[in-house]
């Protein structure tokens, strides 16, 4: 078609774009002559505001009843500047607007001023658009930061995280304080080389360099603090781990430290606690490894050996993470030399808050261990230390827990829980599930300081086979909605109970996500189970 010379194909081709383009940018326009009490509003805006045209307010009239009391002032401040002769040429304000159905959405406003001859605004008129999904996930990322950064704050630890070049991003107030400092800002940028003489800045950088290449923590180390000024030699235990962004990729290291100078010292000063201290080394050098292989995806093959009479005790475990920072783990615990005791955790939320909690519980774990031949004291000293903390933080967090100890020399399974879904057994009487009634439980980790958690046991001649596992398996669910729950688990394991362990356990995971139709589960995954021989 040949073009008219007055150009109204144009504007029609102009009109046409500007309305696709509207419609894909799901925004809609408004058109106001200031000397009118009347506005104009596209279709998509009446849409918005959940109201016709005829019950549409205009909302840019004062007393502006329509914008959320909080936004109100902030609201007429634009607008005012903007009707001001001499005022800015655009309006923009993100506003809280009531909707007819008695609601609020979020309206990012935006708008063109017209002006007369004297500067006075005659006309505005511009787009509107939803952006009330983006608000609420703005103002959770928020409290989500808040929350973590109280919790590092009042944390009684050193936290910090550094970049590639081991070069301090985040630290706490404690951390800062420790080193002489003020406050995180004096300390923020500065390497270990502007704090620490090189016996000791050195090898802490060779060891976080060494994460970053791969991927693996160090925890548990006790490092020898030199320093160039008067304030002496220190020592801390410390735990490193590689610092990942949300693709998995590692963008330096953060750690965790403690003060056990007095420890040391005391080591040196008096010959009877130096060997004390040389057998809690040795333990905690073991208890290190093993973290190590846990945190190698937490499926790890190396495991106590704990011999009985007919033979050893056999395990396994899965650990399907959803992302690289969790909040499952577990942890098997030589206790003597006929006993081992089996903890499963499941800490509340992902990411990099649960990942600190779960350094907290492993640190915790180690104080616990003298306990662990007692389930329910073992537990309660986790949850004391644990409530003690987020407490001082006021910070609201919680882990659930299951620990069971399998004592050969007496014949009998202990085992207690804190919130956490019990343990499964399967033996000669088939297969149960424990701590099934409420008074066998305990409440989460962290909730409820001083709290008890009942100790229960179950002959070792009815076991064959104990497995643990976390609610990411009984959550799993299918295109109903329906969840996998316990029963269907036991089932799971009675089909299963003579196939050899690992083949169970593989079992187990292609048994629930063939319910739940799909290749991956919605929630960390943690299953750790034990045989006793035949």
């Amino acid at each position: 078609m040949t073009p008219s010379n007055d150009g109204s194909d144009m504007a029609d081709v102009d009109g046409s774009r500007l309305e696709l383009a509207l419609r894909a940018s799901n925004e809609g326009i408004w058109d106001w002559w200031t000397d009118k009490r009347e506005i104009y509003y596209s279709r998509r805006i009446l849409e918005f505001l959940e109201c016709g045209d005829r019950r549409a307010p205009n909302f840019f009239l004062a007393p502006h009843e329509s914008i959320h009391e909080e936004d109100r002032e902030e609201f007429a401040a634009a607008l005012g500047s903007a009707l001001d002769p001499g005022g800015p040429e655009y309006l923009a304000i993100d506003s809280r607007v009531h909707t007819g159905s008695d609601g609020w959405i979020w309206l990012r406003i935006r708008g063109s001023v017209v002006r007369d001859r004297t500067g006075h605004a005659t006309r505005i008129a511009g787009s509107m658009i939803d952006i009330s999904r983006r608000k609420a996930a703005e103002a959770q990322i928020e409290e989500e930061r808040h929350v973590l950064s109280t919790l590092i704050e009042h944390v009684p630890l050193q936290i910090y995280f550094k970049d590639t070049e081991s070069r301090f991003v985040i630290v706490n107030q404690q951390m800062a304080e420790w080193n002489g400092m003020a406050g995180p800002e004096k300390i923020i940028g500065k390497h270990d080389r502007d704090l620490f003489a090189e016996a000791h800045w050195k090898e802490a950088f060779e060891d976080e360099q060494a994460i970053i290449r791969s991927g693996e923590a160090i925890t548990g180390k006790i490092e020898h603090e030199v320093r160039d000024d008067e304030r002496g030699d220190t020592w801390v235990m410390t735990s490193k781990f590689p610092w990942r962004d949300r693709k998995g990729r590692i963008k330096g290291t953060f750690g965790v430290s403690s003060d056990v100078t007095d420890l040391v010292l005391a080591q040196k000063q008096a010959a009877e606690l130096a060997a004390e201290l040389a057998l809690r080394n040795q333990t905690y050098e073991e208890e290190v490894q093993l973290a190590r292989e846990i945190q190698q995806a937490l499926a790890s093959s190396a495991f106590p050996m704990v011999r009985h009479h007919r033979g050893n005790l056999h395990f396994g475990s899965r650990y399907l993470p959803i992302s690289g920072l969790a909040g499952d783990f577990f942890e098997v615990v030589q206790v003597g030399r006929t006993g081992v005791g089996l903890l499963i955790c499941d800490v509340m939320g992902h990411g990099v808050r649960a990942a600190l909690v779960v350094a907290m519980l492993r640190g915790l774990l180690e104080k616990q261990r003298r306990d662990a031949g007692r389930p329910g004291r073992f537990l309660k000293g986790l949850n004391d230390g644990l409530s003690a903390i987020l407490q001082r933080a006021d910070a609201t967090m919680f882990a659930t827990a299951f620990y069971a100890l399998i004592d050969l020399e007496k014949g009998v399974v202990r085992y207690a829980c804190a919130g956490h879904p019990g343990a499964i057994i399967s033996g000669p009487s088939g297969v149960r599930q424990l701590s099934c009634e409420r008074d066998q439980r305990g409440p989460g980790l962290g909730i409820m300081p001083k709290a008890e958690f009942p100790e229960n046991e179950v002959p070792l001649r009815e076991v064959d086979r104990l497995l643990l596992f976390t609610d990411g398996i009984l959550e799993a669910e299918d295109h109903t909605g329906e969840a996998f729950f316990e029963k269907r688990l036991m089932d799971v394991v009675a089909e299963r109970s003579e196939e050899p362990l690992e083949e169970m356990l593989d079992g187990i995971i292609a048994s629930v996500l063939e319910f739940a139709e799909g290749e991956h589960f919605d929630d960390d995954v943690c299953l750790l189970a034990t045989e006793l021989p035949k």
